[in-house]
C-alpha cells in the first residue's frame, strides 16, 4: 500500500509555513491545511464561489466526537485571493436550537453549494439535507439565501424534488409500463431501476436528492445535479431564473449507474463530470463522463485517475466535491476532493489536484506538492 508521505524537505517547508499560519505557496494534498488562525480548515464536502475576484469556500463544519458527521454548528465559509491561504469568515449558515425546525441541531447538512444571481443580487445556497433522527431516509434538498456572500444565510425550505413530474428523457409510456420497486430482493432489479422503478415509487411525493452540486453555465442558467433513486441515478435539473427553485426541465442520467459526489465543469463547449461509486465513507475509483449538452446524452469515459493500482482504485483516498476554475488562467481547473475520516470527522483532509488534459480528455494524477504554475 502506497503511503502518502511528504519528503523531508517538503515536511520542513510545510511546518515552517504552518507555524507562520499564512503564506502558503503550494498545495499539499491530504495534509493539514491551516487557516489564518492556525486552525485546520473546517469546510468539508465543499463548494466554491468566485465573487469580485475572491474565492469563497463553503463547507460542512465538523465537530469532534460521535456527533462529528451531524450538523451541530452549520456551514462555515473561508475567503482567499490566491487559493493557498484562507481566511476564516465564520459560520455562513447556522443550524437551529429550535427542536421543531427542520434544520435543528443534529440534522444532516452536506455538500453546500453557493451561487450568485446577478439579476436578484442574492447569494443562493443549496445543500443535501436529512432530518434529525431519520438517517438518510428523508433525502431532501435544502435552500437558503443571503444578501451577502459570507452570510448569514436564511433558511428557505427543504423538499423532495419534482413531485408528480416526468423528466424529459422518460416517457409517460415508460412510466405506465414500469412496476414500482418494493424491495431490493426482487428479480431483475437492475432492469427495473433503468426503466424507472424507483422513480415511479417516488413519483407522488417527489424524488430523492442526496449528494448534489450546482453548475452555472456561460449564459447564467443554473443547474442542480443530484444523486437520486437510492443513489442509483443522477437527476440534472434546470433552476428557475432566481435560482430559488427547480423548473420542470430535468433529465435522468446514467440510470442504475450508481453515481454520487458529482462535480461538473465546462471546457471548449463540452461538459465534464467527475463522480464516484457507492461505498459509504470508503473511497472508490473516480468516474468521468462528458456531454455536448448538459441536459443531453452523457457518455461514460472511465476512471480519470492515473497512477498505481491503489491510487486509481481509491481516487488517491478521496472523493470529488467540486471543480474550481482558476481566476485569470485559461482552461485551468482544480479537482477538489475530501479524504473522509468518519471516526474523527473534524480531521478530514482535502485532496486538491490539477486537472490535466490529454487529447482533450481530463485526467488527474498524484502530486505530493504543487502550485498554480503548473497551468502556465
Amino acid at each position: 500500500m502506497r503511503k502518502y508521505v511528504l519528503s523531508s524537505l517538503t515536511i520542513c517547508l510545510f511546518f515552517l509555513q504552518s507555524n507562520a499560519q499564512t503564506k502558503y505557496a503550494n498545495f499539499f494534498p491530504g495534509e493539514l491545511w491551516l487557516d489564518n488562525n492556525g486552525k485546520h480548515i473546517n469546510a468539508h464536502g465543499g463548494g466554491f464561489l468566485v465573487y469580485n475576484d475572491i474565492y469563497y469556500w463553503f463547507g460542512e463544519h465538523k465537530v469532534a466526537g460521535k456527533q462529528g458527521n451531524k450538523a451541530m454548528v452549520g456551514i462555515r465559509v473561508y475567503a482567499s485571493k490566491d487559493l493557498y491561504n484562507w481566511k476564516d469568515e465564520g459560520i455562513a449558515f447556522s443550524v437551529s436550537d429550535d427542536t421543531t425546525s427542520p434544520i435543528q441541531k443534529g440534522c444532516i447538512i452536506e455538500r453546500p453549494k453557493v451561487i450568485y444571481n446577478k439579476k436578484t443580487k442574492k447569494f443562493v445556497m443549496w445543500f443535501h439535507h436529512e432530518l434529525k433522527g431519520q438517517g438518510y431516509r428523508a433525502a431532501l434538498t435544502g435552500i437558503a439565501v443571503s444578501d451577502h456572500v459570507t452570510g448569514p444565510f436564511t433558511y428557505v425550505r427543504s423538499e423532495r424534488i419534482h413531485p408528480k413530474k416526468l423528466p424529459q428523457n422518460f416517457s409517460r409510456a415508460s412510466f405506465l409500463q414500469t412496476e414500482a420497486i418494493k424491495d431490493k430482493k426482487e428479480k431483475n432489479l437492475r432492469e427495473k431501476i433503468i426503466k424507472g422503478g424507483y422513480y415511479v415509487r417516488d413519483f407522488e411525493g417527489g424524488q430523492m436528492s442526496r449528494d448534489m452540486t450546482l453548475f452555472v453555465d456561460d449564459d447564467e442558467t443554473a443547474y442542480h445535479i443530484s444523486a437520486s433513486e437510492e443513489n442509483h441515478t443522477l437527476l440534472i435539473s434546470k433552476l428557475s431564473d432566481d435560482y430559488l427553485s427547480l423548473t420542470d426541465t430535468f433529465v435522468r442520467v446514467f440510470p442504475n449507474g450508481n453515481n454520487e459526489a458529482p462535480a461538473i465543469f465546462k471546457k471548449d463547449g463540452k461538459y465534464f463530470m467527475f463522480s464516484s461509486g457507492l461505498t459509504g465513507w470508503s473511497p472508490n475509483p473516480a468516474r468521468l463522463s462528458s456531454a455536448d449538452s448538459i441536459m443531453g446524452e452523457w457518455t461514460a469515459l472511465g476512471n480519470p485517475c492515473l497512477g498505481t493500482k491503489e491510487e486509481k482504485a481509491t481516487t488517491f483516498w478521496s472523493q470529488s466535491t467540486y471543480v474550481i476554475p482558476v481566476i485569470g488562467k485559461k482552461d485551468a481547473f482544480i479537482f477538489a476532493a475530501d479524504r473522509w475520516n468518519p471516526k474523527n470527522a473534524i480531521d478530514g483532509r482535502y485532496v486538491w489536484l490539477p486537472v490535466e488534459f490529454k487529447n482533450e480528455i481530463p485526467y488527474i494524477k498524484w502530486q505530493e506538492s504543487w502550485d498554480l504554475s503548473i497551468f502556465e
